[in-house]
């Protein structure tokens, strides 16, 4: 294949991985508009459990909802911005924008895990009788069923598409739902043995489980502003990648990763013989952006070539 060919072949291949990118962005902004009328409707159908049995530990839950709406309002209004073109003021992009809004949202899980330790204290002391308990566990039932459903197409999503935001509203409504579990086997054993500190115990737990996940969340996203490099798995295929598609060249070093959002930054210094052509080095590199991109979709790479006199000891070896 003469160069031309593969010039146009490998611009084929990133137009072709550009095209899924911008298709998984799509869907990716349409699951974080879904997830605010997903939160919306969840919330109410908890609060009306709660109104139906007065239970503590079904207010926290459903204080619990108020916060998915909010880290929903978040996410979307997030994402929204992390999707923007680089400009002149942001010429990286604004990729970063989503770990800003799971920052918030964790300190905003952190505040409702205070206000449900102050109701299930005041309840402790003061107890009182459920009202419709069967009814209401039964409302609680399907909003807990619609959450973990909706928990698990984020997750899966958000993981894919390398998107925090809607990666952390998942995670926080799995816990949602595993606090809505808790919660229901509280109300049966209330119910059963008629302790009703049960039920205040119960949110209590609740609170310390939804405090444990703001944390987890916070501190994720204070990582991902620190540049912190990617995950093990995913810098060894780049070093994968990078051995395979750098034939011609003599070696390579200073490979540095981070992430942005579903964005992942790649850089490395890439060691030529000193008498290679600027046609031919710029082939070379544009052959392992292109394995690169199919590779690890979205991905912002720069290369630095370098003569052979630049050669170190601790480098890649091309293969």
């Amino acid at each position: 294949m003469d160069k031309n060919a593969l010039a146009l072949y490998g611009g084929a291949q990133r137009s072709d991985t550009q095209e899924v990118f911008m298709k998984n962005r799509r869907h990716i902004a349409r699951l974080a508009g879904w997830s605010i009328v997903v939160a919306c409707l969840v919330l109410a159908l908890k609060s009306v459990a709660w109104r139906l049995t007065g239970s503590v530990a079904l207010y926290s839950d459903a204080l619990e909802s108020v916060i998915n709406v909010f880290t929903a309002l978040l996410a979307w209004g997030a994402i929204r911005i992390s999707h923007k073109p680089a400009d002149k003021g942001h010429p990286f992009g604004h990729h970063k924008a989503e770990y800003f809004s799971t920052v918030i949202a964790g300190v905003l899980i952190v505040s409702a895990a205070l206000l449900i330790f102050k109701e299930a204290i005041a309840s402790l002391q003061a107890p009182n009788p459920l009202g419709a308990p069967l009814t209401g566990m039964g409302v609680n039932l399907v909003a807990t069923i619609i959450n973990g459903l909706w928990a698990w197409l984020l997750i899966t999503a958000g993981r894919r598409a390398r998107s925090p935001a809607l990666a952390a509203d998942g995670r926080h409504i799995l816990v949602d739902v595993v606090t809505s579990v808790g919660v229901l086997v509280g109300l049966v054993l209330v119910l059963t043995t008629g302790w009703l500190f049960l039920d205040s115990l119960m949110a209590i737990a609740v609170g310390i489980n939804v405090l444990r996940e703001g944390w987890k969340v916070i501190s994720l996203s204070v990582d991902g502003l620190m540049d912190a490099a990617l995950d093990d798995e995913e810098s060894e295929l780049i070093r994968q990648t990078i051995a395979e598609s750098a034939t011609g060249a003599i070696e390579v070093h200073d490979i540095k990763t981070r992430s942005a959002g579903h964005v992942s930054f790649i850089e490395f210094h890439l060691v030529v013989d000193g008498d290679m052509s600027v046609a031919d080095s710029h082939a070379i590199c544009n052959r392992i952006e292109d394995a690169l991109s199919t590779n690890v979709p979205g991905a912002n790479i720069t290369i630095h070539v370098e003569p052979d006199d630049e050669i170190e000891q601790d480098s890649l070896t091309i293969t």
